[in-house]
């Protein structure tokens, strides 16, 4: 049976290697579930609207679901490599022949845009929970550790003294933020175009409403164009991905200084390191260069996707739903990766707290607060503290002296030098230069000081608790929509679910 009269002759031997056998297995593969839900929610449509009975789309049914990627195979002369006549070439080739009225007033247009959107929510719904997984570890691991000082850098130097829960407890903040702003977008672009047709609308009575209930959307899109021509669903996702990718790389970066021979801040256990071929004393952490080189992959894709959409017509095109839409999958599945793969780094991850200490107090890390203690206890003006401050710095480097050891009369000779009498000098660098006391002395909210933290990780975990159940009745709402049109295809399932006069009813969102 021919798919085409317009055609004669079936695709070329290089047009079929080069082109439709590959999308044909990447749909089959990543897509092929989702046709067969689709196609299920049409032919409750067709029982609607009275062009099949009850057994006849059960039937149909059936053999939907024997498909799988290994069941069918792209063939030029079969199904011309094209996977939507390939279900209707295993369909008719059942016990019984299709209903005559099958497929009448489709279009494989919204049919493949409707597909590679709920592939997308699928992707993202899985996403969302490698989100959630970083992020509570990240706060986990921030919490072990409120009250252990480690230097904070601007600039690649060392400014302030922070501590590791201060650092962890940033990356779960983001992390969080990401998940929300996940949700925000799934939420925006969760409309089904499914009923568009190829870009004008159907001509049968299509109950748009009804098929978007049925595949979990919140709602048909309205416009039938928009449905089929714009991939801006998936631009959204993409941007989203990036710029949590950017931000994860941002924080691997650190990672990898902190583990450097440098700084030994941070170590991860033998199974996760990695050795060189020549030179036997090092231990490598590849895992880290992983994490970082798959985040860019991220960051690519979205610009691929921009990229193979830019200059394209406002309509359906293979150029925008197929070659485009392969740089998403890609996405996901790197981003996947990358989360994992940070997720095991910081589940496993040992902080130096020794280490780190030691590099506190090798340096003058407490110089603003020595600044500002000239200020509120001196009534040096603020400007000239922070000269005064910088000049004690220079003083004591050039004396071999270090911030532990305090030379009061020096702070006082630099003091007068600049018009000031400062009292009880030792006393002020000792406060200034008290490691332990370097975190404690930040009092304003979302600061490093101990109790700021555990606020800021309370209030965290109360996030990530309320948008982990977000997600969750999202991922209800998907698998009661299936449940429910299998249950409606049942042969004696009473009239499809119409009401009276032909519409059909909608499951409210998250309701069995």
């Amino acid at each position: 049976m021919a798919v085409t009269g317009r055609i004669d002759g079936v695709p070329s031997e290089v047009w079929d290697e080069e082109v439709l056998a590959p999308q044909f297995g990447y749909e089959a593969e990543a897509l092929l579930p989702h046709y067969v839900s689709i196609e299920k929610v049409l032919l409750l449509e067709y029982r609607r609207m009275g062009l099949v009975d009850p057994a006849g789309a059960a039937a149909i049914a059936g053999r939907l679901d024997e498909l799988t990627p290994g069941l069918i195979r792209a063939d030029p002369r079969d199904n011309m490599s094209d996977i939507f006549f390939a279900m209707e070439r295993h369909v008719a080739r059942g016990a019984a022949a299709p209903f005559a009225a099958w497929h009448v007033d489709r279009s494989r247009n919204d049919f493949q845009a409707c597909g590679q959107l709920l592939a997308c929510r699928e992707n993202v719904r899985a996403l969302a929970g490698g989100l959630l997984d970083l992020g509570r570890t990240a706060a986990a691991r921030a919490a072990e550790l409120p009250d252990s000082p480690m230097p904070g850098y601007t600039h690649a130097q060392a400014a302030q003294t922070v501590t590791p829960a201060f650092y962890l407890s940033a990356l779960s903040d983001e992390t969080l933020g990401a998940a929300r702003r996940l949700l925000s977008t799934y939420d925006e672009i969760d409309r089904s175009p499914l009923g568009a047709g190829s870009m004008a609308g159907q001509e049968l009575p299509w109950d748009r409403e009804r098929m978007a209930a049925l595949l979990g959307f919140r709602e048909p899109q309205p416009h039938a164009l928009v449905s089929v021509a714009s991939r801006s669903w998936a631009l959204a996702v993409a941007s989203e991905l990036a710029n949590f990718a950017v931000v994860l790389s941002r924080f691997t970066t650190d990672l990898m200084t902190w583990s450097g021979a440098g700084f030994g801040f941070v170590d991860f256990p033998d199974a996760l390191a990695g050795i060189s071929a020549a030179m036997p004393q090092k231990r490598n952490f590849p895992l880290l260069e992983r994490i970082r080189g798959r985040c860019s992959h991220v960051v690519g894709c979205a610009t691929q996707l921009a990229f193979a959409q830019h200059g394209t017509p406002y309509a359906n095109s293979v150029e925008v739903s197929k070659e485009a839409g392969r740089h998403l999958q890609a996405q996901f599945a790197a981003l996947r990766s990358a989360l994992r793969l940070a997720h095991t780094a910081l589940a496993t991850a040992t902080f130096r707290t020794d280490r780190m200490r030691e590099a506190c107090e090798g340096d003058f890390l407490g110089a603003f607060t020595l600044a500002n203690l000239l200020t509120l206890e001196a009534g040096v003006p603020w400007r000239t503290a922070q000269v005064i401050a910088g000049a004690y710095v220079r003083a004591a480097i050039a004396g071999d002296l270090t911030a532990a050891t305090p030379d009061g009369p020096l702070l006082a000779a630099i003091a007068e030098e600049h018009g000031h009498r400062v009292p009880e000098p030792a006393g002020l660098l000792s406060a200034a230069f008290d490691t332990d006391k370097a975190v404690r002395v930040k009092h304003s909210a979302g600061s490093t000081h101990p109790d700021a933290v555990r606020t800021m990780l309370a209030a965290q975990d109360r996030g990530f608790r309320e948008v982990a159940g977000q997600w969750r009745l999202r991922d209800d709402v998907a698998g009661v929509a299936a449940a429910r049109v299998d249950a409606l295809l049942a042969v004696g399932a009473v009239d499809g679910g119409e009401r009276p006069g032909g519409t059909a009813e909608r499951t409210p969102a998250g309701t069995p």
